[in-house]
């Protein structure tokens, strides 16, 4: 059994982030890859506030969950309302789960300005909720929200509403830090207050308003509390919730207490991604141990002491999260940066080589390229100035004309003459635009020799204008991903025409797919 048990609350707290909406299909296939994960409790939504949450709940009765215990998110009965009679209450019944979780008011200002009702009708409503549910034969985990802002505006008050629900049954008090405000040592002081006058297991539940949620929930663990609650990615209202993809390596592997099945923790990067790429966010690339950037290393004196010593500049090991250290090529890197990227990609340069081919990477820097945003150009600049490698063809000219009609349609045209395959090739082919009309010309130029370019597609094509004081002769940078269905890479282009910058990016792109697809043909 886990030493923590991690409460995760995103398909209920972490939608109310700005931006963030899951369907119902959404939230079963999160809740079934939580659970695979090995959480303790998933916790489906509010029931009784829409109708998408209680038809989860009706839905998910068919799913087969083998770690965690799904749970339905509630309220304490209104005031002066009788539980029987309480539809947040009779939703949660319905939802059948065999565990609740309801919130109550820790906080005198919430009891008198929000709820409008006493301080004693309020304690009641929190030992009589508990009460009800626990005689239906559910297990209770009561949330004591605002407890944080509460206990320092009237302790007192604070700690008799965590024992209304303790006399109520519930199984773990949860300690809410709602507005995110609280400091470490602040959840330490109160959680100590809290331990000398209620026996029931204690919880943390953190927002990150002030940057501290994953600090105060770590503090709250080293305090006594053994359930933790949060998020995927850190997702929630306003500034978000504990990152539950930070607390569950810094639990395993920083405080040494378990809180997944054993092996689970390398399933995390690929969680991560996997929700980012539901709820239809970006990946955060920069957040610790799941992000692209977590285990990357630009700097040309890390890279060097990396190549001596793994753990020269690393932490942990990415593989125990499911990550994997990475090297950024840049004008920022030494010699040592390039032979490293260069073993990376499995090409052969020697000690000598590896010094021109920097000076030669920051002069294109310099002019406005960006290896470090394209792996694929980066991985072709390397094997081009290896001994051995054949590009798949060669540029020798190309001609873009574009016409506007006098109704305003525009059509691009562009020649092209390449060396493919030992010959000569001329092709022509229109376009939407400059670069689609280049693109047509580039794949029918190479059909016939490489008809696995039909394969490579571009997914996604970005401008940057570098210095716009220049106006219109400013350094245009262009990023293009491109996919062939199984993986997916980005090229780059640079220069003061965004013609020729877009054509650097193509070709890069088209390249590279063609050596993925040699070697998968290889293999």
């Amino acid at each position: 059994m886990a030493e923590v048990a991690l409460y995760d609350t995103t398909l209920r707290d972490g939608t109310q982030r700005e931006g963030l909406t899951l369907s119902l299909g959404d939230k079963l296939r999160l809740c079934e890859r939580l659970d695979r994960l090995g959480v303790a409790f998933i916790e489906g939504g509010w029931p009784g506030s829409n109708p998408k949450d209680a038809e989860f709940f009706a839905r998910a009765k068919s799913l087969r969950l083998r770690h965690a215990e799904l749970t339905a998110f509630g309220a304490t009965r209104r005031a002066e309302t009788r539980c029987d009679d309480d539809p947040s209450l009779r939703a949660l019944l319905d939802a059948e789960t065999r565990v609740c979780t309801i919130f109550g008011k820790s906080s005198l200002l919430h009891v008198e300005s929000v709820l409008r009702t006493t301080a004693d009708e309020n304690l009641r409503m929190i030992e009589e909720s508990v009460a009800f549910l626990r005689q239906a034969g559910r297990r209770v985990i009561y949330d004591a929200e605002h407890f944080f802002d509460g206990f320092r505006a009237d302790p007192k008050y604070a700690l008799q509403t965590l024992r209304a629900a303790e006399r109520g049954g519930a199984e773990a008090l949860v300690l809410c830090d709602t507005n995110g405000g609280s400091l470490p040592w602040q959840i330490q002081f109160a959680i100590g207050e809290v331990r000398a006058v209620v026996s029931t297991a204690l919880g943390i539940h953190a927002h990150d308003d002030s940057g501290c949620a994953v600090a105060n929930s770590l503090t709250a663990v080293r305090a006594g509390a053994r359930h933790v609650q949060g998020t995927l990615n850190g997702w929630g209202e306003r500034c978000g919730n504990a990152n539950l993809c930070v607390i569950a390596p810094d639990l395993e592997l920083k405080l040494g207490l378990s809180c997944l099945p054993k092996g689970a923790l390398g399933e995390l990067t690929e969680l991560a991604h996997f929700a980012s790429e539901i709820a239809n966010l970006a990946p955060d690339e920069h957040m610790p141990y799941v992000g692209r950037s977590a285990f990357a290393h630009k700097g040309g004196v890390h890279v060097a002491a990396m190549r001596r010593h793994v753990d020269a500049y690393q932490h942990v090991d990415p593989a125990r999260v499911g990550n994997r250290m990475r090297v950024v090529l840049s004008e920022l890197g030494g010699r040592g940066t390039v032979l490293a990227k260069a073993e990376e990609h499995g090409v052969h340069i020697n000690d000598e080589a590896a010094a021109p081919l920097l000076d030669a990477l920051k002069q294109r820097e310099a002019g406005g390229a960006a290896f470090e945003a394209a792996e694929a150009s980066t991985a072709l600049y390397l094997r081009r100035n290896a001994s051995g490698y054949r590009a798949p063809f060669r540029l020798i000219d190309y001609r873009v004309t574009t016409d506007r009609a006098e109704g305003g349609a525009c059509t691009s045209r562009a020649a092209l003459t390449l060396f493919v395959g030992g010959r000569i090739v001329h092709t022509a082919a229109e376009g939407n635009g400059p670069v689609s009309a280049l693109d047509a010309a580039l794949r029918r130029a190479l059909e016939s020799t490489f008809p696995e370019v039909a394969r490579i597609q571009l997914v996604d094509y970005k401008v940057r204008i570098l210095d716009g004081r220049d106006g219109t002769s400013a350094t245009t940078r262009v990023l293009v991903d491109s996919s062939d269905g199984a993986r997916q890479w980005s090229t780059m282009g640079a220069s003061a025409n965004i013609l020729e910058a877009s054509w650097q990016a193509l070709a890069d792109s088209i390249e590279f797919g063609l050596g993925v697809e040699a070697q998968e043909k290889a293999s």
